[in-house]
C-alpha cells in the first residue's frame, strides 16, 4: 500500500489522475488509498508535495514479474496493466488469447493488388474534369481488371522522413529548414530514430512553398539534401544511405534503449562485470535492478544520474555525449555507491547502446571508483554486441491526401471513388508502391518512397508535389462507382504506342 502524509497531502488530485488501477481518490481534499492498490508508485513519481511514500506491502500479494513495474497484485484484483490477475494466489491472464478466423484472403483483392501500368510518366489530363490520361484494362486471375492512373500536382503532400541515429538531432517541435527557409518540424522519436515531419498544406502554400515542394520531391527520389534544425543538427539525408549529422557520417544505430540492452545480453554480460549502466538518451539500463540482469546478480549498490522510472530504467537528458545524453565523461554516469551493499573490488560498466565506446571501474576501499583494465573477454563481448546494431539509413515515407479534384478523372462522382477505396474495392498505389490508408474522410495515405519506382516524383510553380497516383479495381467495380468506361484502353493498346518501359515493381 502507499502512505499518505495528510500534513503535506493538498488535494492537487494528481495522483488520482495518474493512477492506472484507480487506487487512489481525493476525499475531503485528502489522497485516499483503496484496495486496488498494486504497489506501482506511480502516485508517488507524480506527487509535487513528497505527501506519499512506500508503506509496508501485505503478505498476501502476489508479485509480478512480467515487466519491471512488478506489480504487487492482492486476491481478486488486476495489477495495473490490466492483463495479469491474481486468482486465489495465482497469477493468470485476464483475457482469453485471441485468434483470428477471417484469414482468407479474397481472389478479387489479390487480383487489383498491384497496378497495370503506373502513372509515372503518365502526364494529367488538366482540367480534372477529363477523363486520367491512361486508363487501363487486362485480364488478370480471371478477373477483368482496369486501373486508372494521373500525375496529379498534389499540395496537401508531406514526407515523413525516418533518421537511425542515436545522436540528437533536434527538440521536439524544433524547426527544420533548408537554405534558411522552414520546410518542416521535427516530431516525435521513435526506437533508435528521429522522425522529421517534411511539407504540410500550410508550408506548401507559404512564402517558402517552393523550397518545401522541391525538398520533398528530391528527398522522395533520393537525392541527396542538406537541411539543419533549429537549435540541433546539421543534416545532410539521403534515402537509403547512413545520415550525415554535424558533418560525421553515423553508420550504426544502437540495439536498443539501455533497459533493453540489459534484456537482450544478461547472461552474455552477467559474468563479466557486477554491474553496468547503459548509457541511452531515453532510458538508461542499471543491469542489477532491471529484471532481467535482477536474475543474473544481486544487486550492486550503484545508483546512476537521471531520474527513476521503474526498476533498472532510468531517464537521462539530450546531449552530445555518450549514448545522446549529457555525459561526456562515462564517470559521470555513477551517482552514488551504496558500500553497505557494494563490496571494493566490484566492476562497473559504462556503456554506449551501439557498444562503439565502453569503460570499465573498480570500486576503491573509500567508495570511489577508478578506470579499470577492460579484459579480453570484455572486448569480445563488445564486439558481439555492437554486431547486432543495424545499419543507420535515412527512409521515408510520402504521406499525402488525394480527396481532390483529380477524383474526377476517375469518376463523374467523386465521392465513389473515396467509398471504394476505403472499403477496399479499390486499391490506392503510388508510383507501383502499396499504400497505408489512414481510417476516417478523405484519401489519406502513407507510402513507402524505397517501394516506388525509381524517381516517381516532380513539383511544379503551384507549388506542388506532383505525385504518381494509380487506383487499380476491378471493371465491374469501376462501373458501380460511375467511372470513365468510354476511356478505357486494353493493355495491348497502350504497348502499341511504343512509349513504354518493363520495370519491376518492389514486395
Amino acid at each position: 500500500m502507499i502512505r499518505v502524509n495528510v500534513e503535506k497531502c493538498i488535494g492537487c488530485k494528481a495522483c488520482e489522475q495518474v493512477c492506472p488501477s484507480d487506487a487512489i481518490k481525493v476525499v475531503d481534499n485528502k489522497a485516499v488509498v483503496n484496495d486496488n492498490c498494486v504497489h506501482c508508485v506511480t502516485c508517488i513519481k507524480y506527487c509535487k508535495f513528497d505527501a506519499l511514500s512506500e508503506d509496508a506491502v501485505a503478505s498476501d500479494t502476489l508479485l509480478c514479474r512480467n515487466c519491471g513495474v512488478k506489480c504487487r497484485i492482492p486476491e481478486g484484483k488486476e495489477g495495473a496493466c490490466k492483463r495479469f490477475k491474481n486468482e486465489s494466489g495465482q497469477l493468470v491472464l485476464v483475457r482469453p488469447l485471441q485468434i483470428p478466423t477471417n484469414t482468407k484472403v479474397d481472389p478479387e483483392k489479390i487480383a487489383i493488388t498491384k497496378p497495370i501500368v503506373s502513372a509515372v510518366g503518365a502526364g494529367a489530363a488538366y482540367p480534372d474534369y477529363k477523363p486520367a490520361p491512361y486508363i487501363v484494362t487486362e485480364k488478370r486471375d480471371g478477373f477483368d481488371v482496369v486501373t486508372v492512373v494521373t500525375e496529379a500536382p498534389v499540395s496537401y503532400s508531406s514526407m515523413m522522413v525516418k533518421i537511425d541515429s542515436n545522436a540528437h538531432v533536434g527538440d521536439e517541435g524544433a524547426l527544420v529548414r533548408r537554405d534558411g527557409r522552414v520546410v518542416g518540424i521535427v516530431t516525435t522519436e521513435q526506437y533508435g530514430s528521429h522522425i522529421l515531419i517534411l511539407g504540410g498544406v500550410n508550408k506548401v502554400k507559404g512564402p517558402d512553398g517552393m523550397y518545401v515542394v522541391k525538398t520533398m520531391a528530391e528527398l522522395g527520389n533520393k537525392e541527396k539534401v542538406k537541411l539543419t534544425v533549429d537549435g540541433g543538427c546539421k543534416l545532410e539525408l539521403q534515402v537509403g544511405e547512413h545520415p550525415v549529422i554535424n558533418g560525421e557520417v553515423d553508420d550504426k544505430m544502437r540495439v536498443g534503449c539501455g533497459g533493453a540492452c540489459c534484456g537482450l545480453f544478461a547472461r552474455s554480460l552477467a559474468p563479466l562485470i557486477d554491474e553496468a549502466i547503459i548509457l541511452d538518451h531515453h532510458i538508461t539500463g542499471l543491469f542489477t535492478k532491471h529484471p532481467a540482469g535482477a536474475e543474473q546478480k544481486p544487486y550492486s549498490g550503484v545508483t546512476p544520474v537521471g531520474r527513476l522510472a521503474t526498476n533498472g530504467r532510468y531517464f537521462f537528458e539530450h546531449g552530445d555525449g555518450w549514448g545522446g545524453t549529457n555525459i561526456k565523461d562515462p564517470i559521470e554516469a555513477i551517482k552514488d555507491i551504496d558500500m553497505s551493499i557494494a563490496k571494493p573490488g566490484m566492476k562497473i560498466l559504462v556503456a554506449e547502446t551501439t557498444w562503439r565506446k565502453i569503460a570499465l571501474f573498480e570500486i576503491q576501499e573509500d567508495g570511489t571508483v577508478k578506470p579499470a583494465v577492460i579484459s579480453p573477454e570484455m572486448e569480445e563481448f563488445r564486439k558481439m554486441a555492437a554486431g547486432c546494431c543495424e545499419d543507420s539509413r535515412v527512409s521515408a515515407m510520402y504521406y499525402a491526401g488525394v480527396g481532390g479534384s483529380a477524383r474526377a478523372g476517375v469518376t463523374v462522382d467523386p465521392i465513389r471513388i473515396t467509398k471504394a477505396v476505403h472499403k477496399g474495392d479499390a486499391n490506392l498505389t503510388i508510383a507501383g508502391a502499396p499504400t497505408f490508408i489512414m481510417p476516417g474522410g478523405g484519401i489519406t495515405f502513407l507510402a513507402d518512397v524505397e517501394k516506388m519506382i525509381e524517381h516517381p516524383f516532380n513539383y511544379t510553380a503551384s507549388p506542388a508535389v506532383l505525385a504518381p497516383i494509380e487506383y487499380t479495381m476491378t471493371v465491374k467495380t469501376y462501373e458501380d462507382i460511375k467511372g470513365h468506361l468510354h476511356a478505357m484502353r486494353t493493355k495491348e493498346d497502350v504497348l502499341a504506342e511504343g512509349r513504354y518501359e518493363f520495370t519491376e515493381l518492389k514486395d
